[in-house]
């Protein structure tokens, strides 16, 4: 070979190593511009929020292009935002996906934060109560008639062959723990991850009747609406991946979590911290989907024929609308 062609092979040579060192080494691109979103949450600033306020800390959804705000506050009024294309995510159950839909609502939910419905029904041993059917007659306390405490306890009255009729319901707020130890009510209808919790952290034993172990129904995930779907489906993509490694994170190291909250959380870092641990430890049973963000068809078939049997909808909606599994890892 003449020096010529050597010193031309040489070149090309030197020009293929040189791209594919480019190929492995520049960082991909954005493929988004950074999107300012609101995020609402129902309840209250709270330990059970812990994936979202690590994914926000280290910075999942800002390397997914989303500055994220966080707000709190009823689920249906933020469904509605979501709805009318003025909010673009929310953390929303299964149930107010249906009833917006009902509504002609456009949402769609796009993973499952819980794998479990988080809701059941407490009452002190003393009671008795261990199943759904020794619920009838009793003197029963739920925060009103609305949202999945209420929810949950009607599918649990079905299970035990019970009507809402059979039980004396009493609207009493969030004060199920108080009411339950001054023998106000008999048992309460409750979030498995709190009330139950902080019973048994006072002394008490408890029964808790879970309405996971008699109906598969579907509880809080990521919720979005159709046009962003559409228009947007890499948006949907990056905020799902987000929003699920904060979850794993979560569920790898629950220590790690609970201190990243106490920024997000006030009096979070003078409160119980063994209590506050605890009650955490039994959110991430509730978290447990495979895969994770995986939404269970069977649940919104069930969810909806309880939606219809207490007459909150006239007729079932189109559950393909209603949820998707296409963003899931």
């Amino acid at each position: 070979m003449t020096k010529s062609r050597l010193l031309i092979a040489g070149i090309l040579l030197s020009l293929l190593l040189g791209a594919l060192s480019a190929c492995q080494t520049v960082p991909r691109a954005t493929e988004f511009e950074p999107v300012s979103t609101r995020l609402t949450m129902g309840y209250i600033p709270h330990i059970q929020f812990a994936p979202i306020y690590v994914a926000l800390e280290k910075g999942y959804f800002s390397a997914a292009g989303f500055d994220v705000q966080l707000e709190y506050g009823n689920e249906a009024d933020a469904i509605a935002l979501v709805g009318a294309g003025e909010q673009t995510f929310c953390i929303a159950s299964g149930e107010q996906v249906i009833l917006a839909r009902a509504q002609e609502l456009p949402v769609t939910y796009v993973a499952a934060w819980y794998g479990d419905y988080p809701v059941g029904v407490v009452s002190l041993q003393e009671q008795g109560i261990t199943t759904p059917s020794d619920l009838a007659d009793v003197d029963l306390g739920l925060p009103g008639l609305y949202g999945a405490n209420y929810i949950g306890l009607i599918a649990l009255l079905n299970a035990g062959g019970l009507k809402e009729a059979d039980v004396k319901l009493l609207s009493i707020g969030f004060n199920q723990v108080e009411a339950l130890v001054t023998n106000q009510i008999m048992a309460g209808a409750i979030y498995l991850a709190n009330e139950p919790v902080v019973l048994r952290n006072m002394g008490y034993d408890v029964d808790v009747i879970r309405v996971a172990d008699y109906l598969q129904l579907v509880s809080n995930g990521l919720v979005t609406n159709e046009a962003t779907i559409r228009d947007h489906p890499e948006q949907v993509e990056g905020f799902v991946d987000a929003l699920l490694q904060g979850v794993a994170d979560v569920q790898a190291d629950p220590d790690e979590a609970f201190e990243i909250s106490k920024a997000y959380v006030e009096n979070l870092a003078d409160a119980d911290e063994a209590l506050q641990k605890e009650i955490l430890a039994e959110s991430i049973k509730l978290w447990q989907t495979d895969p994770l963000g995986y939404s269970d068809p069977a649940g919104w078939s069930n969810m909806q024929d309880v939606l219809v049997n207490m007459g909150l909808i006239g007729e079932p909606v189109d559950l393909e609308k209603a949820f998707t599994n296409e963003f899931v890892p």
